[in-house]
C-alpha cells in the first residue's frame, strides 16, 4: 500500500511541476499532457518552437524546425510535403524526424527531377524566352549580347571557317583531335546562330517569327550539351564519332546532300532490323553479319541521344543557311530572297 502511495505522489508532484494541477485545479486534460510530453522530447534533441507570425514570416502555429549547427532547416510540415510529392514515408519505423530530413536531402541529391513527369522542353524554351524579355525590357541584367561572352568563352574569337577546314584535314588520324574539330565546329555554327539572333532590332525580336527562332535555339542549345559533354571529355561511342566525323567533313566541303545522308544513317540506320537485333536464332543467317552498331537507330536508344541527334540536324540547317552552295548539293534549297 505505501508503494502505491509514494506512486501517486510522485505522478503528482510530476504533474505539479508541469503545472498541469494545483491547489485550485484537480483535473487536467490527457492532450494537455502529451502537449507537455511532446514539448520535452522536442526540446531534448534539439529542435524549438518557431516564433510568431509577426517575427518569422509566414509560419504555422505550433510548428517545429530542427537546429542543426545553429542553422534552422526545412519544417516539418515542408518535409512532409516534399517526401509525399517523391512518394516516400514520411517516416520510417525506429526513424526521428531529423533523419528523416536527411533522407528527403539524400532523396532531392539523387533523384533531382523524381515526379516531375515528362516534361516540355519546347515550352520550357518559351518560358526562358519569355524571361529574356522581361530581362531586357527592365534592363536589370545583361542581355544576349552580353550572354554570349559567357556561353562561348571557351571558343577562341580567331577561329573561323577556314581555320576549321584547316584543323579538318588531319581528322581520321586521332580520334581525342577529332573531337576536339567537331566541337570546335559545332560550337562556332551555334555562335553564328546566337550573334543572329543578338543582332535583330528590338522591334524585330518582339515579332513571331523572331521569337520562335529564338525558343528554337534555346531549346537546341540544351540538346546539343549532352554531346559537348562527351566531346569535351573525349568519351563520345566510336559508332557515333565515325558518323560524326563524315557529317563534319561534307559540311565543311559545303556537301549538305551527302552530310544529309551521314545524319540519316547515324540517325536511322540501314539494318535489316534498325532497333538491333543481335540474336536471331541458334543458326547464322545471311544478313546477319550486316547487323553492327553502327547501322543500328541511335534515335531509338535513349532520349538524350534523340535530343543531341535532333539539335545536330538543326546546326547542319544553320549551316547550310550561313554557308551556301551550288542548290544540286543544298537540302531543300531555298534562296535568301525566297527566306526574307
Amino acid at each position: 500500500m505505501d508503494i502505491l502511495k509514494a506512486e501517486i505522489a510522485r505522478k503528482r508532484k510530476l504533474l505539479e511541476q508541469k503545472q498541469l494541477v494545483d491547489d485550485k485545479k484537480k483535473y487536467f486534460r490527457r492532450g494537455d499532457l502529451n502537449a507537455k510530453d511532446t514539448e520535452e522530447v522536442l526540446q531534448k534533441v534539439g529542435y524549438k518552437k518557431q516564433e510568431s507570425v509577426e517575427a518569422q514570416g509566414q509560419t504555422t502555429e505550433g510548428a517545429y524546425s530542427f537546429v542543426a549547427d545553429g542553422q534552422n532547416i526545412l519544417p516539418r510540415t515542408e518535409v512532409i510535403r516534399r517526401l509525399r510529392e517523391r512518394g516516400e514515408p514520411i517516416l520510417i519505423f525506429g526513424e526521428t524526424e531529423p533523419e528523416a530530413f536527411d533522407r528527403l536531402r539524400q532523396c532531392e541529391i539523387s533523384q533531382p527531377e523524381a515526379n516531375r513527369g515528362f516534361r516540355n522542353d519546347f515550352q520550357e524554351a518559351m518560358e526562358q524566352v519569355d524571361a529574356a524579355y522581361l530581362q531586357e525590357m527592365f534592363a536589370n541584367t545583361p542581355t544576349a549580347k552580353e550572354d554570349k561572352k559567357s556561353d562561348f568563352a571557351e571558343l577562341d574569337e580567331s577561329v573561323s571557317w577556314e581555320s576549321i577546314q584547316t584543323m579538318a584535314q588531319k581528322m581520321g588520324r586521332n580520334k581525342e583531335y577529332d573531337m576536339d574539330v567537331i566541337i570546335t565546329l559545332l560550337t562556332f555554327l551555334l555562335k553564328l546562330w546566337n550573334d543572329q539572333i543578338a543582332n535583330y532590332s528590338k522591334h524585330e525580336k518582339m515579332s513571331t517569327k523572331v521569337k520562335m527562332t529564338r525558343v528554337i535555339y534555346t531549346q537546341t542549345k540544351e540538346y546539343v550539351k549532352p554531346l559537348f559533354r562527351k566531346l569535351k571529355h573525349h568519351t563520345l561511342p566510336e559508332d557515333i564519332l565515325d558518323s560524326l566525323r563524315d557529317i563534319c567533313k561534307h559540311l565543311l566541303n559545303r556537301n549538305y546532300i551527302t552530310a544529309s545522308d551521314a545524319y540519316l544513317e547515324m540517325a536511322i540506320g540501314n539494318a535489316p532490323w534498325p532497333i538491333g537485333v543481335t540474336m536471331v536464332g541458334i543458326h547464322a543467317r545471311t544478313g546477319r553479319e550486316k547487323i553492327f552498331s553502327k547501322n543500328v537507330a541511335h534515335v531509338m536508344n535513349d532520349e538524350t541521344q534523340r535530343k543531341y541527334i535532333q539539335g545536330l540536324k538543326r546546326l547542319m540547317t544553320k549551316c547550310q543557311e550561313y554557308f551556301p552552295t551550288d542548290p544540286s548539293k543544298c537540302v531543300e534549297y531555298v534562296s535568301k530572297k525566297d527566306r526574307e
